[in-house]
């Protein structure tokens, strides 16, 4: 077997927003992981898997991205940014950064966009069913994973928070916006990414009703999971 890079490695995850606060706004920071670094380091640990630092309302905490290209200023700044990945680099040490890719904020310009056009076939939006939601799904967070979209008679797709609407992963454009992020991050000096739902992005042809379930049988590892 060849090994991989992180074979034999110790991974440890750092929730920045509660890891370590350097200016007292109670709000962990990117510079409270610098100054640990030394620490981590002594601990054992090869690589930091970063929970999400992207700009983000943090309606899902940080896990609804507004901004894939910066970082949200309660945890510093890109050149915080880089100046973690450059210190980590000096130990031997890697940078790996959660990356969600099935949904975005609903503050993300992609969708301030769909709300303009709905035809725009970056997400998933439908029209009502006799006044009814396009189909029964339910979402994790509870309720239906139909919502209005504002301006609109439609209603958008979201399996999460309401905040998070789906990417219509059967876009070509929408996966090719996605590579352009991670080839962003890579350049950078990233060494990895945990994708977060990665199962979920393939979504059915038909959103029938779901007669038996809330509907994620339908959506989880669906039928071009792998391929994406």
């Amino acid at each position: 077997m060849v090994k991989k890079w992180w074979n034999e490695k110790v991974a440890y995850q750092i929730y920045p927003k509660s890891f370590y606060d350097t200016n007292g706004d109670g709000i962990g920071d990117l510079r409270g992981v610098i100054e640990k670094l030394d620490y981590l380091k002594d601990l054992g640990v090869d690589i930091i898997w970063l929970s999400p630092c992207y700009r983000s309302p943090l309606a899902d905490q940080g896990y609804d991205i507004s901004d894939y290209y910066d970082i949200d200023p309660r945890f510093g700044t890109m050149a915080d940014m880089d100046e973690l990945i450059a210190e980590a680099k000096k130990r031997d040490m890697y940078i790996l950064m959660d990356l969600v890719v099935n949904h975005c904020s609903d503050e993300h310009e992609w969708f301030k966009k769909a709300c303009e056009d709905p035809d725009g076939k970056y997400f998933y939006i439908a029209d009502a069913k006799d006044y009814k939601l396009p189909n029964n799904w339910r979402s994790y967070f509870g309720g239906p994973v139909w919502e209005d979209l504002p301006g609109t008679n439609k209603q958008y797709l979201h399996v999460f928070h309401k905040k998070q609407p789906d990417l219509n992963w059967e876009n070509p454009e929408v996966r090719g916006e996605l590579k352009k992020v991670i080839r962003f991050w890579k350049n950078k000096g990233i060494k990895g990414f945990r994708f977060d739902v990665i199962n979920v992005i393939s979504k059915p042809e038909l959103f029938e009703d779901d007669l038996e379930g809330d509907g994620r049988r339908f959506y989880t590892d669906g039928p071009h999971v792998h391929e994406y």
